[in-house]
């Protein structure tokens, strides 16, 4: 049955951006599209924010060319059909995907998580936690986790160490970052430039970005390494009856 389209009480929507090619895992298909247990890597991401009690609806950016075949993809995989899930085509950067996941949001929705697609086991309770500390007043939320490495800041033209930050005042972020509807299209009309986040424009506009608890399985599926802890962290869900 196709994904269903409901748009009534919509308070909060995630978009996916899911059109990059991943290029860090090899060549072959989109790293979205790679499988974790069986099943892509793209659906453990959306299936973890339709579980999320805070949302209504679900925006995912596909490739240009690949709408079709995402929709045909989700449609395959029993996602719940009380939650919202649409597809819509991605741009050539980031950016671009995010902001047309925005142009496809209803007017209702008033808060947006924006969650990686290559972060597929972050847990729901996690989604939820950043959703509620933008419905408490915060215009932007990232979730974070102290680093355990040892940072140093290098000259890039020579590779020499030119200082060691303090890693304690320091944070990995995560996603999905959550943030206020109107902020997050003011950041993406005004702010030009690359960016790594969503985050990164909110503050060039000189907003202040919130940090919550993040959790150490909601890492990103980048390298082939980063894929086999995937496959052991969903083994351990499925053998504990966690997922």
């Amino acid at each position: 049955m196709p994904i269903s389209a409901k748009d009534t009480n919509l308070t909060t929507a995630a978009v996916i951006p899911a059109a990059g090619r991943g290029v860090r895992l090899g060549p072959g298909a989109p790293k979205a599209l790679r499988t974790l247990g069986g099943v892509p890597i793209l659906v453990h991401a959306v299936r973890a924010m339709t579980r999320a009690r805070a949302v209504s609806l679900v925006v995912v950016v596909a490739p240009p060319d690949g709408v079709a075949e995402v929709r045909a993809l989700l449609d395959s995989h029993g996602l719940p059909e009380a939650k919202d899930i649409r597809i819509v085509a991605g741009g050539e950067s980031r950016q671009d995907s995010v902001r047309l996941g925005l142009a496809a949001l209803p007017d209702e929705v008033e808060v947006v998580l924006v969650h990686d697609a290559a972060r597929p086991l972050v847990p729901v309770d996690m989604v939820d936690a950043v959703a509620a500390a933008v419905r408490d007043g915060a215009p932007a939320v990232v979730p974070g986790l102290p680093l355990v490495d040892t940072v140093k800041e290098i000259d890039p033209a020579t590779e020499a160490v030119v200082g060691t930050p303090d890693r304690s005042l320091l944070r990995a972020v995560q996603t999905p970052q959550g943030f206020d509807r109107a902020t997050l299209l003011k950041a993406h009309t005004t702010v030009t430039g690359a960016v790594t986040d969503d985050a990164s424009m909110v503050e060039r506009l000189g907003v202040q970005v919130l940090v919550v608890p993040g959790h150490e399985e909601a890492f990103k599926v980048t390298r082939p390494l980063d894929l086999v802890l995937a496959e052991a962290v969903l083994a351990r869900r499925r053998a504990t009856d966690d997922y």
